[in-house]
Order: C-alpha cells, then sequence, then structure tokens
C-alpha cells in the first residue's frame, strides 16, 4: 500500500509537470535516460556525428558511465531529491521530438506524447534467460493498478531494438508488442566487440588499472541478484578453494550486479579483485578469458568473444520456481551448469569447453549486432 502511495504522487506530479510543458512546440532534440548508460553512450556519439539535434543526457543514480557533456549536450540528474534537475527533466522529456531510454520507467505511464515523437527503447539486454516484464512472476501480487501501469509504460515505446530474432518473439511476449515497434538493428553497445583498436586500448587501460591480470588468465566472475539477497549479498563461490587450486596461473574478477552491489572484503586481495564498480562491462568482459555467470544477460554479449563459460547455478531449481524461464535452462546454456566451486575448478582445469556451441549460441542471440548496430539505429530513426 505505502509503495503505491508513493508511487502515485510520485507519478502525478509527473503528469502535471508533462501536461503544462507539453503545451509548447517541440523542438529539434533527442533525449537520452540512462538507467545503465552503455548502450546510451553509443547512441549519444552516433547523434553527434550524424546529426544537428542538441541532446539532453538525463542519469539516475544506477547509471555507471559517467557523461562528458560537449557543446551540444546538457547533462541532468533525473532524480526527484534535485527537483530543480528533475523538473528540467520533465520539461526536456515534454518538448524533444526523440527519446531514447535504456530500462523500464514508470513514469512514461503518465506521459501523452504528440503524434511526431519517437520513443526508443534500448533495453539493458541482448538476451533473456529469466522472465521479465508482462510474465515476470514476480508482479503476480501486485495491484491491478500496477499492472495497468506496465502495459502503459511499454504502449509509449514507438521502437524497440532487437538483435536477434528470438528476442523479437521475447518482446512481443514481455512488453505486448507488434511486429512493426521492432527494429532489427542490433544492440548498440556490441559494437565495442568488432572495433580491435578500442579493444587494445581497453586492455592497456585495465592492466594499468589492475597490474595483477598482466601475466594471468582471468576468470571474471559476474552472478545476477537474488531477491533475497539485496540487502545481505552472500558469496556462495568459495574462494579459498579457487586459491589453492588456481592461484599461480588465474586470478578472479568479482562483478557484483548493480542491485546487490556492496562492499566487498577482496578488494585488495591478490587472487580476487572486486571491479563491481568498474563503469565499463564490456572493457571487462574483454580481457576474461573465461565467465562464470548464472542467470545474467552477460553471457549473450560475451558470447561474442567465443571464449569459456561455467553456469555456476547453485540454486537452480528454487530460482525457475521464483522468476521462471523462457527455455529449458541446460539445454540454452553454452557451457557446463555446475553447483559447486569445485566442479568450477574441474571444467578449468581439464578445460572442457565446447567452442562450437559458444558460436552457435551467440549466431544465434546476436545476430543482428555485427559491428554496425549504433549506425543502422541512428539511420532508421532520423531517417539519414
Amino acid at each position: 500500500m505505502a509503495r503505491e502511495l508513493f508511487i502515485s504522487s510520485y507519478l502525478f506530479i509527473v503528469k502535471c509537470l508533462f501536461s503544462i510543458f507539453s503545451r509548447g512546440e517541440l523542438q529539434e532534440k533527442t533525449i537520452l535516460i540512462a538507467s545503465f548508460g552503455d548502450n546510451i553512450d553509443y547512441v549519444r556519439q552516433e547523434i553527434l556525428k550524424k546529426t544537428d539535434d542538441s541532446i539532453v543526457v538525463l542519469t539516475t543514480n544506477a547509471a555507471r558511465l559517467k557523461f562528458k557533456p560537449s557543446d551540444r549536450e546538457k547533462k541532468l540528474s533525473f532524480e526527484v531529491y534535485h527537483p530543480i534537475q528533475f523538473v528540467q527533466s520533465i520539461y526536456h522529456i515534454a518538448t524533444a521530438k526523440t527519446i531514447f531510454v535504456d530500462n523500464y520507467f514508470g513514469f512514461l505511464a503518465t506521459t501523452s506524447f504528440k503524434k511526431e515523437v519517437k520513443v526508443i527503447q534500448l533495453w539493458h539486454a541482448a538476451g533473456a534467460i529469466k522472465q521479465f516484464g508482462l510474465l515476470d512472476p514476480t508482479i503476480k501480487k501486485r495491484s491491478k493498478r500496477a499492472h495497468k501501469r506496465f502495459r502503459t509504460v511499454y504502449r509509449r515505446f514507438t521502437h524497440v531494438i532487437v538483435g536477434s530474432d528470438k528476442m523479437v518473439s521475447i518482446f512481443k511476449q514481455t512488453f505486448d508488442l507488434s511486429e512493426r515497434q521492432l527494429l532489427l538493428t542490433g544492440i548498440p553497445r556490441t559494437d565495442f566487440f568488432f572495433d580491435e583498436l578500442a579493444i587494445k586500448k581497453a586492455r592497456s587501460k585495465l592492466i594499468h588499472f589492475y597490474p595483477g591480470i598482466k601475466d594471468k588468465k582471468v576468470i571474471l566472475y559476474a552472478p545476477t541478484f537474488r531477491d533475497q539477497e539485496i540487502a545481505n549479498f552472500n558469496l556462495k563461490l568459495d574462494i579459498d578453494m579457487l586459491r589453492e587450486a588456481l592461484y599461480d596461473t588465474h586470478i578472479i574478477l568479482l562483478r557484483l550486479h548493480p542491485v546487490v552491489r556492496t562492499k566487498s572484503s577482496y578488494e585488495n586481495d591478490a587472487f580476487v579483485i572486486d571491479v563491481s564498480n568498474y563503469p565499463n562491462l564490456n572493457e571487462l568482459l574483454t580481457i576474461s578469458d573465461y565467465l562464470i555467470s548464472d542467470y545474467s544477460s552477460i553471457p549473450f554479449e560475451y558470447a561474442l568473444l567465443q571464449r569459456p563459460m561455467i553456469f555456476f547455478s547453485y540454486d537452480l531449481d528454487s530460482y525457475i520456481k521464483e522468476r521462471g524461464f523462457f527455455e529449458d535452462y541446460h539445454e540454452q546454456m553454452p557451457g557446463p551448469v555446475v553447483i559447486s566451486t569445485k566442479e568450477i575448478i574441474h571444467h578449468i582445469q581439464s578445460n572442457t569447453f565446447d567452442l562450437r556451441q559458444i558460436k552457435s549460441f551467440s549466431d544465434e542471440w546476436n545476430k543482428y549486432s555485427d559491428g554496425k548496430s549504433t549506425t543502422r539505429l541512428i539511420n532508421e530513426i532520423y531517417t539519414l
């Protein structure tokens, strides 16, 4: 009840402000609303190169990337506790012709855009394991008002970008979209994996930040969050066992999900480096020789590198019941599914990975992500 009351109050304020500001004429400007930031950054750079639009970047606290505005850009905090900037943000949203978002933003439920306005959902995942949107089992207990709000937000998207035919089918279900709303452009931030110079620079930068990785095989552990662990994250990986088996040849990078990011006791460890606050995930992926994940969407992009992956799914049965999956997990994942640290060590030491399986997985889920995704997207939206 309290949650819905707060949301309703917030949305009422946004609706009033939007109604006032939207009476003015639309302007040739683009609004970028960043919750994650990776896709947004690629889009903003391409807009600066290809169009004459002014740009306003609205950031939430969750955005890891720090944007440095150029002469044609303005950056504002899209948080209510920065009231002046928040009001300015609503003004820009109400008067812009083009708006990009990279996540679910509830305020869209209160907006009534003019027909010329384009609202493009970049989303933050190249693929999907667990169900989300209208299929998310966790929303079943939410109120009818909340469910109506969810659908209203999804209807605001004039376009949603996808990187594969698989995601076309998934978005049609989760956001209740029609075929015409889906753009088969590929995912903008995946352009990075086709830029050899950018990858080389990223590697040099990371070795400078974390010199311990230079002569070691790098294992990136990037688990998703569990709802019950949001307040108290409990690392299930047995670091001591890994240290004993792999210390001389490997090093672990620990990347916690933003929802459960806390101070890690391994931050200054010689064997485990906490990279949770490093802003660019793609850069971390390119210097990683192995990825250990679970139900995260990170493997879909890591597959572009065609490197080994292990799926540490110690709570698979309970997680499936809680969140729901689109496919059979064991069949979908392109690598060993394990429940213990001992199994992880076994697969790394015995090198039991099928890279052909990873390539097939990547071809299926990254069909349209070929290094030219951002260019295709901007050409489509701005009809260049």
